[in-house]
């Protein structure tokens, strides 16, 4: 299978807060909130905003190419205490000449032009104070302060991004944390999504994880630090405290009810149980975010040193395998603030991940459909081992027999409960039963494709979707691919439905569950479990199709079969034949329908 662009992880380095650029857009309705909610104390942000070279150019010598820069900071008052007499201290590292700052002098009481290349201290001026929110009903004008600076800097050009070595307040009285590394995870496959993502990675110079927000290691353990040389080196860390100094860790989602948790949560798009949605379906569930508190180790401990972990992976309950690629420095992420008030956040440095779906030698799918029709009574099952063959069959079923024709009522059970009813509806049709029987298909998922009417100017299916497994799904969907009469749908009827153009051809039916329909249960025990079968989650609709765009197409031919179907981004296995019309029209037809009308019936009276 060709591999597919579906996933982008995010990385990028948040030193002190955040760093900003100047564009500001109207506010956007599914946009994060800044980072500065998230900081209840004094608020830092560095922006690099513009350069170009300076003359003369020297070709010969680019480590002495002069290139002016415009960048700016910014000092926000979040806490419960006035700022008196603010002064910040940002790290210049490329030798730079500073030509103008608005809104600041150099607290050392140097003059403006002047080198600064060594770092400078900035102090307030004309208005040295930053008033609190309490005190100034929120009004930003008074709460913060925005310093423009312009000058000169040697050997990096614009397309660098030349960044300080760090930005901090040296007021008294006022600590900055560690630096921090973000993860964003977007999905960018119309198909694709994650269920309970695990994400992983190696870490390349013995970092190791102190605190998380928005997720968590999958073990939390640090007896690796402890006995290791990063207890050597921290010796006065309280390791207890740390989370994970596993040199591969594998990170977890969170679940909804730690999203506003002052610890662990208030990171946009966090806590969702590990859930990425497609963006056709929600583009504010297709990304999830975590923020990690790493500790680096010597030699790399310059805060400009930024190495990113390698060897990424990622996998999903019941979801396609993706196969990641290293990391790849991009352009510094940025944030929209949704007020419009404050400009753009964006990261101190970025790397992008970017992960395909791929279908490994071997592998096998997780979900099957069966295929039915109005014209056969018997159920063209899921094939034998469609999702794998059982590890260890002690030859109580055969793993190449053909699955056994099925009457419509045998859907509603499971495998194991089958064989009674297959047996007999064998010997009804007079249908060649091997020994020993066909193994089961093993999925947790299956689907039936009920071909339901079909007459001059349309035609209509019916799906049923079936979850065998211990765990249910939450926003669900499903796409079926219909090579020729995806041109004629026209509606579903009990879910939510959409035709999709997927790289410029108009052939896939995308599905998903109604508001408050959207959950597809587990499996339950029966009503009496000593003796009834256990009983699937299922949903079920009709939908309908004109021909009116499709002329020529055949129906019980094979049109109106789905080429490929995918169930939350998992292709599916499908049957190797089709219905045939030898045989009576009634049967499965008769039985279905009537479980539709009750169906129906139910949600009206609801």
């Amino acid at each position: 299978m060709a591999a597919t662009t579906t996933l982008f992880l995010s990385l990028f380095l948040l030193i002190l807060g955040q760093v900003q650029s100047q564009t500001r857009t109207p506010a956007q309705p599914q946009a994060p909130p800044p980072a500065s909610d998230a900081c209840n104390g004094i608020f830092l942000t560095y922006t690099y905003t513009d350069g170009k070279v300076v003359p003369p150019i020297l070709r010969t010598d680019p480590v002495r190419q002069a290139y002016r820069f415009e960048s700016s900071f910014s000092v926000l008052n979040n806490d419960l205490e006035e700022l008196k007499s603010w002064r910040v201290f940002v790290g210049f590292q490329h030798d730079e000449y500073l030509v103008s700052a608005s809104n600041a002098v150099l607290a050392d009481g140097n003059s403006i032009p002047g080198s600064v290349g060594n770092g400078s201290i900035f102090a307030g001026f004309p208005n040295p104070d930053l008033r609190t929110g309490i005190e100034t009903a929120g009004d930003l004008t008074q709460m913060s302060v925005r310093v423009e600076l312009v000058g000169t800097q040697f050997g990096v050009g614009p397309r660098d991004v030349p960044m300080p070595t760090n930005i901090s307040l040296v007021n008294d009285g006022w600590v900055c944390p560690e630096p921090t590394l973000r993860v964003t995870i977007e999905n960018h496959n119309a198909l694709g999504r994650l269920d309970n993502w695990q994400l992983s990675w190696d870490w390349m110079e013995d970092e190791f994880i102190f605190a998380m927000r928005g997720a968590y290691p999958s073990v939390v353990d640090t007896s690796a630090c402890v006995f290791g040389k990063q207890g050597q080196f921290y010796q006065s860390l309280d390791f207890s405290t740390a989370l994970n100094c596993d040199r591969r860790p594998t990170i977890v989602d969170l679940p909804l009810s730690m999203t506003n948790n002052s610890n662990l949560g208030m990171i946009p798009f966090c806590c969702r149980n590990g859930t990425i949605l497609p963006p056709a379906m929600d583009p504010s569930k297709s990304k999830s975010a975590f923020q990690i508190n790493v500790f680096k180790m010597p030699p790399n401990l310059n805060r400009s040193d930024l190495t990113p972990p390698q060897n990424w992976g990622i996998s999903g309950r019941i979801n396609p395998d993706y196969k990641c690629g290293p990391p790849v420095r991009v352009s510094p992420t940025q944030f929209p603030d949704p007020s419009a008030q404050l400009p753009h956040s964006a990261a101190i440095a970025s790397w992008q991940v970017v992960c395909n779906i791929t279908q490994p030698k071997g592998a096998s799918p997780r979900c099957c459909v069966s295929f039915s029709a109005y014209y056969n009574e018997s159920i063209i099952p899921c094939q034998t081992c469609a999702c794998g063959c059982p590890a260890n069959t002690d030859r109580t079923c055969s793993t190449t027999a053909p699955a056994l024709f099925l009457p419509s009522q045998a859907l509603l059970v499971p495998f194991d409960n089958r064989t009674t009813l297959a047996r007999a509806w064998a010997d009804l049709h007079h249908f060649p039963v091997p020994n020993p029987l066909p193994c089961s298909d093993n999925c947790g998922v299956s689907m039936n494709w009920h071909l339901f009417t079909d007459y001059r100017g349309g035609w209509s299916a019916r799906i049923t979707i079936f979850n065998w497994d211990e765990y249910s799904f939450a926003d669900w969907f499903t796409a079926i691919q219909l090579d020729k009469a995806a041109p004629g749908f026209e509606a579903v009827y009990s879910f939510n439905g959409t035709s999709l153009d997927i790289d410029g051809v108009n052939n896939t039916i995308f599905m998903q569950g109604l508001p408050g329909l959207n959950y597809l249960v587990a499996e339950t025990d029966g009503t009496d479990p000593k003796k009834d079968p256990r009983v699937p989650g299922k949903q079920q609709s009709v939908i309908s199709f004109t021909k009116k765009l499709t002329p020529g197409i055949n129906i019980p031919a094979g049109d109106g079969f789905p080429t490929k179907v995918y169930f939350n981004g998992e292709e599916c296995s499908l049957p190797k034949v089709l219905p045939t019309s030898g045989s009576s029209r009634l049967g499965s037809s008769v039985f279905l329908s009537f479980v539709l009308v009750v169906m129906v019936f139910v949600y009206v009276q609801q």
